[in-house]
């Protein structure tokens, strides 16, 4: 008769029924769910096939002794007592993972060392050998797991968490854990789908998660087949022949499951991560099977072939806070019209943390979970597109009161301001030739925002970080009123009016993506066009406050030669070229931005003979560049950090280094314009006193900037 085990097996939250029914499908008896988890009982058999087939669990726990443990003596005590010469060997490796929580023991790194130490002073005086340490992939694994101050020491017989499948190579935190994944799939019913010849798309795919664990599941296909450790190897029960045959048998499921896959396609915008997704496929044996291509939402179309109703699941942006919210409504409103004009019958299950944003779909949901994507709470909703009334009509609620009956004196206020500075500025900008201009910076404030105007079209509105003495949800609710009066007062549709949320950033988080829309709109300046982004990115594309500065380039760079380091998306490089440059040289340490200027050049009919963009960190340039040029353009951000290299970058700290370096490319008569936006910045002369500087930040701060005369400081740097 085989041995039974007591077992459990954690999952992600909310997952434990999927769990459950797995569990008893595949031998478990005396089910017993918990939050995060399933207690059970099982075979070796049991256990060989959970780890195996299971698609849902994290980690199968063997627990070993169950005991009290208010202190470290009582924990290690405890451990000693254990017969470790049952379970493990002392030339063995082994490794500890701990978990506490609601304990007198609150320290893990603690609680782990604590029983580490007890089991090798177990061997010690036992046999004079001890095992060793070896925290990747160890031939024992164990966990401590201590709450409410009882403590469970158990063999952790996976090892490695199960979702770890082992043909990801993409460590992309938005992407979905692949038992999350599945989850997924599994709420939306994808195995009767596809049993019944239904298709599968991913319109938004990544690395193809979700498309290979629907072939997974559709195939018949054990995802531990992907997997080359497990914890039970190094335990003293392990039955190898066992394990083969239950191995085998899995491979030859496999075999005859890999014909039976309906279609199965994910696209995505980013040709990048599709590169990844085809990676990830031929990992997972499935290349020919999942098909999977650079494609934009705009152009998602089912096969004419696909007769069968299928599935459509969707993971994508979440936006986290208001701004990011707002700005993906178009997005979610977008794909909601997509599916159900383009794939009636079908189901779709889409996962956001915003409820919001899964009613801007205009779809109604016949169904909603909870679940999270790592530690994001989300709304899984699933939609049916067969029936009439799926659709929720998008009608704007018109409200004929007078704006002061419907809006506090504090948003009144704000709306005579941005009135007021409308009326003054428009006449400024049709005298200047100016399309773009800042039309409100945190005037008032209690509404601090900045409002910038793109070409009388689009507006960008601009919260600032709320003083602290403001509450945050009064804060929201004055950004949420401005963005309901701003199409009124300026006259423009809402869907042309974006929100961004500007805090202190990090590293390169400002250069983060909100959004994969990838829509741009074009722009002009001073005779020129711009390609500009009001969705994906913090920054749009293009520095209003620069404006004076970008004329001054062109106004200097007839028959120059012209270096525009940190070039981002090389606005100054377009007036270079348009005012007669010789040459010009943009550097960023961004691929996207030196496409971007890039495609900025080209837009302007500026080809690639006379005009090189360097993909490089400007300091390793400058320090290797043997050119010389007659202007430079050094416009620096105030932080910044360089995975190439792993270091920072700090405007005060860093700048002396950097102008003398950019100077030192400077031809005998050259001119180097400095810049920068950090407000508490002071130039330190003494340190550059070889260099002729001249601060013209005044001069560079146009009508629309005025009220914020620290916007920017520049200098006009030249040798002695």
């Amino acid at each position: 008769m085989s041995t039974e085990f007591k077992l459990f097996a954690n999952t992600p939250l909310n997952l434990e029924d999927l769990l459950a029914s797995e569990l008893e499908s595949l031998g478990a008896t005396n089910i017993k769910q918990i939050k995060a988890g399933v207690h059970f009982s099982g075979t070796l058999e049991t256990i060989y096939r959970v780890c195996l087939w299971s698609r849902t669990a994290n980690r199968v726990l063997l627990p070993i002794k169950e005991f009290l443990a208010e202190s470290k003596e009582e924990l290690y005590n405890s451990i000693k007592l254990i017969q470790w010469e049952n379970i493990i060997s002392p030339e063995d490796s082994f490794a500890i993972s701990s978990k506490i929580s609601k304990s007198l023991i609150a320290n893990e790194r603690f609680a782990a060392l604590v029983v580490k130490d007890a089991l090798v002073d177990y061997f010690r005086d036992l046999t004079g050998k001890r095992p060793d340490v070896e925290k990747n992939r160890p031939k024992v694994q164990l966990n401590i797991h201590i709450h409410n101050d009882m403590a469970t020491i158990s063999l952790d017989l996976t090892g490695e968490s199960l979702h770890r499948r082992g043909y990801r190579l993409d460590g992309s935190s938005a992407s979905l854990k692949e038992n999350t994944a599945a989850a997924l799939l599994y709420r939306s019913n994808w195995k009767e789908i596809a049993q019944s010849g239904g298709a599968f798309i991913d319109p938004m795919c990544g690395g193809a998660t979700l498309p290979i664990e629907a072939a997974l599941i559709a195939g018949d296909i054990a995802p531990g087949l992907y997997r080359t450790y497990f914890g039970f190897y190094g335990w003293k029960k392990h039955d190898v022949d066992l394990w083969g045959k239950l191995w085998d048998e899995a491979e030859e499921r496999k075999v005859a499951g890999m014909k039976t896959i309906p279609p199965i396609t994910g696209y995505d915008q980013d040709g990048r991560v599709i590169a990844r997704a085809f990676e990830n496929i031929k990992r997972a044996g499935l290349s020919g099977i999942v098909h999977v291509e650079k494609r934009e939402l705009s152009d998602l179309r089912k096969i004419d072939t696909w007769t069968v109703p299928g599935l459509i699941t969707v993971n994508p942006p979440y936006g986290e806070r208001l701004g990011e919210i707002e700005n993906l409504r178009s997005l979610y409103r977008s794909m909601g019209d997509i599916f159900k004009e383009r794939f009636p019958s079908w189901k779709v299950t889409m996962i956001t943390s915003s409820p919001e944003l899964s009613k801007s779909t205009g779809l109604r949901a016949d169904k909603t979970n909870t679940i999270y994507n790592g530690p994001i709470k989300c709304i899984l909703a699933r939609f049916s597109l067969a029936s009439e009334g799926s659709r929720v009509k998008h009608i704007e609620h018109i409200d004929v009161r007078p704006l002061e009956e419907r809006f506090d004196a504090g948003t009144i206020s704000f709306v005579n301001r941005i009135s007021k500075r409308k009326k003054h500025l428009a006449k400024w900008a049709k005298r200047s030739g100016i399309s773009s201009y800042r039309l409100y910076d945190a005037d008032l404030p209690d509404y601090n925002v900045a409002v910038d105007l793109y070409e009388d079209q689009w507006v960008l509105v601009q919260e600032y970080a709320p003083p602290k003495e403001i509450d945050p949800d009064v804060a929201d609710k004055r950004v949420k009123d401005i963005m309901t009066v701003l199409p009124e007062v300026l006259q423009l549709h809402r869907s042309h009016i974006f929100l961004k949320t500007r805090r202190k950033q990090s590293g390169k988080s400002q250069y983060d993506k909100f959004s994969k829309e990838g829509k741009r709109e074009v722009m002009h300046e001073g005779g020129s066009k711009f390609w500009v982004n009001f969705t994906d990115y913090l920054d749009t594309g293009i520095f209003l406050d620069h404006r004076i500065v970008r004329s001054m380039i062109k106004e200097k760079a007839h028959n120059k030669k012209f270096l525009n380091l940190f070039c981002y998306t090389g606005t100054a490089t377009v007036h270079a070229a348009t005012g007669g440059a010789k040459s010009t040289v943009s550097v960023d340490s961004s691929k996207t931005y030196t496409d971007w200027a890039r495609d900025n050049m080209a837009l302007n009919g500026f080809g690639e003979r006379k005009h090189k963009y360097v993909k490089e960190d400007c300091f390793t340039f400058l320090k290797s560049c043997r050119d010389r040029f007659d202007l430079i353009f050094l416009d620096p951000p105030t932080f910044s950090n360089t995975k190439s290299t792993r270091s920072t970058f700090d405007i005060q700290r860093d700048h002396v280094s950097l102008i003398k370096l950019a100077a030192a490319k400077l031809e005998r008569d050259g001119i180097l314009i400095f810049s920068n936006n950090f407000r508490k910045f002071k130039i330190d002369l003494e340190a550059l006193d070889k260099l002729n500087i001249e601060e013209i930040s005044e001069s560079t701060i146009s009508e629309d900037f005025k009220r914020n005369k620290r916007i920017h400081k520049s200098w006009i740097i030249s040798l002695k």
